[in-house]
């Protein structure tokens, strides 16, 4: 839902549901309220307020139980008009935009939404592990410049990360010329035989709420986005995919789990005193990239071939060299991630960037 949808429901509720109270300061005695022709008995008049309190209750409501609270209200905001029908059958139209609240929120909170799937998914994939610790005879096999990256990033004398979780805020397009959208977004990365990756944007396309949900767990990878959570946009699938997001995950874990680095689904190609190349193999997918470094050891670009950019329905994908530039490293605890970084396509016709990402928080080895 978008801030001027937002402010226009608070309105609505806030004068909706101190109009309820009229009837019930009308039922008890409180006030003369000529508006209110039709007499209303005490048994009603704390329907009033049991309505007034649940419209109130509203605007502090959670996202995820908003659906709920607005049910019971609007259920009981229309009881009270069509028992005082002649005096309040306007307050129908406000019933009818929260009710309008209360299916989006259903439909983008409830049961069958990706925030729900995002839910079920994670709860699938955090079961309790426990991490060796990285030593410095540990990083030996890595090439210089990976070792005193996993050093400056504070792994080593820290358990090796087997899952992380981050939110986020920035924006995204879908080509050169094509306006920003503004997003924040939730995520979950897990590390174990088959590596996993949950990524759920709340974005904004010409002022509508859009979900946006990747999700790679097992073989499969899939990317959905819809309009206020109910229209498909996109959704893209298939061997393309699946090679995708095995970059976007292998790229997750350079950046936000460099311990895992260290895993034997990496092999490691040196380059130069400042580039090295990965080659990680996920289930049937085997991708490389190169990474680069600055003189403090930071990782600083990620550049990969073996991506492709889907078409704005998701239905055909188009090979093309992708990187991911990084920069504002910041420490979360023990470990050193970059905070900001960038999304861009090399395009034949000229590189873009067509994302900017701003790490809100990072917690790693969850329980939840």
């Amino acid at each position: 839902m978008t801030d001027m949808m937002r402010w226009f429901l608070l309105a609505v509720l806030l004068v909706h549901g101190l109009i309820h109270l009229m009837g019930f300061a009308k039922a008890f005695g409180f006030a003369e309220l000529t508006q209110l022709t039709q007499p209303i008995s005490k048994p009603m008049g704390v329907v009033w307020l049991l309505a007034a309190f649940a419209m109130l209750a509203l605007v502090l409501t959670p996202p995820r139980a908003f659906w709920i609270v607005g049910l019971v209200a609007v259920t009981l905001s229309q009881i009270v008009i069509s028992s005082s029908w002649s005096d309040a059958k306007f307050g129908t139209i406000a019933n009818v935009i929260v009710l309008v609240a209360v299916v989006y929120s259903f439909v983008s909170q409830g049961p069958i939404s990706a925030r729900a799937a995002f839910a079920n998914d994670a709860r699938a994939l955090l079961v309790p592990g426990a991490a060796q610790v990285v030593t410095e005879a540990d990083l030996q096999s890595l090439p210089p410049p990976v070792q005193q990256y996993l050093r400056v990033t504070g792994s080593v004398g820290q358990p090796r990360i087997f899952n992380f979780r981050a939110t986020w805020k920035g924006r995204i397009r879908g080509s050169a010329t094509d306006p920003w959208m503004t997003f924040t977004a939730q995520q979950l990365n897990t590390y174990g035989p088959m590596p996993a990756r949950l990524f759920l944007m709340d974005a904004v396309m010409k002022g509508l709420p859009v979900d946006v949900f990747h999700r790679f767990v097992a073989e499969a990878a899939t990317y959905q986005a819809r309009v206020l959570s109910v229209v498909t946009v996109v959704d893209g699938k298939g061997p393309e995919m699946n090679r995708s997001e095995t970059v976007t995950l292998f790229n997750d874990l350079c950046l936000f789990a460099p311990s895992v680095l260290l895993d034997r689904s990496i092999r490691w190609e040196p380059l130069d005193a400042k580039t090295a190349r990965g080659i990680f193999t996920r289930g049937a997918e085997t991708v490389s990239a190169e990474l680069h470094f600055d003189e403090k050891g930071e990782l600083v670009d990620f550049i990969s071939d073996d991506r492709f950019g889907a078409s704005p329905d998701g239905k055909s994908f188009t090979r093309m060299r992708w990187s991911t530039p990084v920069r504002d490293y910041r420490t979360f605890g023990e470990r050193r991630v970059p905070v900001f970084g960038e999304t861009k396509w090399h395009d034949p016709a000229g590189t873009y960037t067509y994302g900017e990402f701003e790490l809100q928080h990072i917690a790693f080895n969850v329980a939840e």
